[in-house]
């Protein structure tokens, strides 16, 4: 049976979160409120949570998995970075976009893309899932709650719940969050290539849209 656990969207409530955050270490997957849409979330380290994401999802291992960070120097320890990597990330940090880049050697392997070593990574500019990332003091492996076929993401928890019975344990129900994923850019081959226009503004990463 899911677990709801109903927070303030502003301002959740610590003890609330904690519990989210105590079934994710013990290897829970939770769908979680993030500045952009829902999303799916297990512990960076647990192989069959992340495992049961890619089931629910349908994805393979060319999908670039995502981990949500604290802050920029967070994504700094999981992701090599070159100077104008870094003064894009610090001009878009926290906001609703997911960047590509060569991991390091402090991801897991399996998280990242099979042929790039790349990961995705991103800092939401959401009161939830920040509050969540303090409680576990990592970062959460992640991926957008979009069901195969289906054209938007979930944002509603009653429907996340009813759809997704039995493959999820947790649901983090902060309100309506909207339907837009994030802005996916790839900063790992030298320059920035847009991969998904999605809820961030081009013009903070300085593209024309």
């Amino acid at each position: 049976m899911i677990q709801l656990i109903a927070v303030h969207p502003i301002n959740p409530q610590r003890r609330l979160v904690a519990q989210a955050a105590a079934a994710v270490r013990l290897g829970a997957v939770i769908a979680y409120p993030t500045d952009s849409c829902y999303a799916l979330g297990c512990a960076m380290g647990d192989k069959a949570a992340m495992e049961r994401i890619a089931k629910i999802r349908q994805i393979d291992r060319h999908h670039h998995f995502t981990l949500i960070c604290r802050d920029l120097s967070e994504i700094a320890r999981y992701a090599k970075v070159d100077n104008w990597q870094y003064r894009l990330l610090k001009g878009a940090t926290p906001g609703p976009y997911t960047f590509i880049l060569q991991a390091s050697k402090e991801v897991p392997r399996r998280l990242m893309h099979e042929k790039r070593l790349t990961i995705g990574l991103r800092v939401p500019d959401h009161p939830v899932p920040l509050m969540l990332l303090e409680e576990l003091g990592e970062p959460l492996m992640s991926s957008t709650l979009i069901l195969p076929n289906d054209a938007y993401p979930l944002t509603d928890a009653d429907e996340i719940s009813e759809r997704l019975n039995g493959q999820v344990d947790v649901i983090v129900d902060g309100g309506n969050c909207g339907m837009e994923p994030t802005t996916v850019v790839d900063l790992a081959g030298g320059e920035l290539k847009l991969i998904r226009q999605g809820r961030g503004d081009l013009a903070t990463l300085g593209v024309n849209s």
